[in-house]
């Protein structure tokens, strides 16, 4: 259970960061997909007032980043903040991001993967991944993994389970498992095992036009499901070496995310939200997850509106989160061995 029960879809990161002050002081935290008015630009403020020892932010485009730091620097001129330009969607900035990261730094307190995107077309990454999830799994999946030894190092001299790997995922989850036998979307859903396809329910298809293969909200759902499944394989595999992740549904919240939807698609995301937060609320569940000490157990794998809560089945499946990660090693072409990690 998290320390705050009175916590809720109205807790702002303000508040938490507040609360949990001296869980931020001193730490090094990573925040990946900055931007302005974003949720990564939430984090980077609250954190900000409570003396962290560095925060570097991580993004695609550093102009936008910098704006974010001027803005950060106005009130904390003393904050230690750093700026790495890194593409999810591209191995080549990945590696070379972190490179600069990991030189950066000498350990990492705190992971937040935020970034993420949101398609309408069939669009694909450098390496042929289906964008969605390619830049929403696959590529905080290698970064991770690359900044491991930082993460690691943090973990050897801190209070079990106090250095997190946070991914933010969304309830758009529910939509669909991981389509393991047609991830980019080739294939119609008739084509894929039954185990495969999206949820259902009367009166909702979300099965692409006909003659089409191509489901962009199923293509989102797959890759936010497969955040949970990398901080469930996370925690079954590091707990033992003090390193917590969860996965956090931040809420309903307008941000840069929907600007490559279309009106249809829009107006279809406008019907899904009940209370939509500002960026400050929407920011607040992913501070738990990063900074409540109650959190340090590798049962909790999953956050919304500030608290503990339950995903879909499948993506609380041990079995699809080991399938899952030697998938995502396979498409990286690169082996990662955790326990070998932890001895480092």
């Amino acid at each position: 259970m998290a320390s705050h029960p009175e916590y809720d879809q109205y807790t702002t990161a303000t508040e938490v960061a507040r609360a949990f002050s001296e869980d931020v002081r001193g730490k090094t935290v990573v925040i990946v997909g900055v931007s302005p008015q974003s949720l990564g630009e939430s984090m980077t403020t609250a954190l900000a007032a409570h003396s962290p020892s560095l925060v570097l932010l991580a993004s695609r485009t550093k102009a936008k980043i910098e704006q974010v730091v001027t803005k950060v620097k106005a009130d904390h001129p003393t904050l230690r903040l750093e700026i790495v330009e890194v593409d999810l969607s591209s191995f080549d900035s990945i590696r070379k991001g972190s490179k600069i990261i990991n030189d950066l730094v000498d350990r990492i307190d705190i992971l937040i993967n935020n970034a993420a995107v949101v398609m309408t077309t069939h669009a694909f990454t450098r390496e042929g991944l289906e964008l969605q999830f390619g830049t929403n799994h696959i590529g905080p999946f290698l970064l991770t993994n690359l900044l491991m030894p930082k993460l690691v190092r943090a973990a050897q001299s801190s209070a079990t389970g106090s250095t997190r790997v946070i991914n933010v995922t969304s309830q758009g989850h529910m939509i669909s498992p991981i389509r393991f036998s047609d991830h980019s979307f080739h294939k119609r859903p008739e084509e894929i095992p039954a185990e495969e396809r999206p949820m259902s329910r009367p009166g909702v298809s979300f099965d692409p036009p006909p003659g089409e293969t191509y489901a962009p909200f199923v293509a989102y759902g797959q890759s936010k499901t497969a955040n949970i499944l990398m901080s469930l394989y996370l925690n079954q595999h590091l707990s033992g070496a003090g390193i917590q992740s969860i996965a956090t549904h931040p809420g309903s919240i307008w941000t840069d995310l929907s600007r490559n939807l279309d009106e249809k698609h829009l107006s279809i995301i406008e019907k899904t939200g009940g209370f939509w937060k500002d960026l400050d609320q929407g920011s607040a569940t992913t501070l738990v997850a990063a900074l409540d000490p109650n959190l340090a157990d590798p049962k909790v794998i999953y956050l919304s509106d500030c608290q503990v809560a339950k995903p879909a089945d499948w993506a609380s499946d041990g079995r699809a989160a080991e399938q899952l990660w030697k998938l995502s090693e396979d498409i990286v072409g690169q082996q990662f061995d955790l326990a070998a990690a932890c001895r480092l």
